[in-house]
């Protein structure tokens, strides 16, 4: 590798510096320890077992949104999907607090969440059914 000494970096260094190592993120930590990406990814690939998941378009709202789900909150939107699923509803609106998630229940899966921001409308298609949590 080439280094040069004018004030610029070359391209080696550019790579080495960007590149080589992988970057984390910055990520604030839950009470558990964990970091709230940390739980989604863990959660979107989950399933079968009762547990949400969250699909690929789901996860980038959330982090184009800046949407931070509590433990609480993942808990009750779960609440919400089973409570779907228990009065037969195939795609539910499930609103907690001042979020709004896009849940087909038969595959227990995110499809896209959105604040109160996103919601001026208050127009929401291809459900069939709403839970407030």
């Amino acid at each position: 590798m080439q280094i040069q000494n004018n004030g610029y970096l070359s391209i080696e260094q550019l790579t080495e510096k960007y590149l080589s190592s992988p970057q984390k993120a910055d990520t604030h930590e839950t009470r558990d320890g964990l970091s709230f990406q940390e739980i989604l990814e863990s959660r979107s690939l989950q399933g079968g077992d009762g547990t949400l998941k969250f699909s690929r378009h789901a996860l980038g709202r959330l982090n184009d949104r800046n949407i931070e789900l509590s433990a609480g909150q993942l808990e009750r939107l779960e609440d919400g999907a089973k409570k779907a699923e228990r009065k037969g509803i195939r795609d539910s609106l499930v609103i907690v607090d001042q979020l709004a998630f896009i849940v087909n229940v038969p595959n227990q899966t995110v499809v896209t969440a959105m604040d109160s921001t996103e919601t001026n409308e208050n127009i929401f298609t291809n459900i069939n059914g709403a839970v407030i949590i």
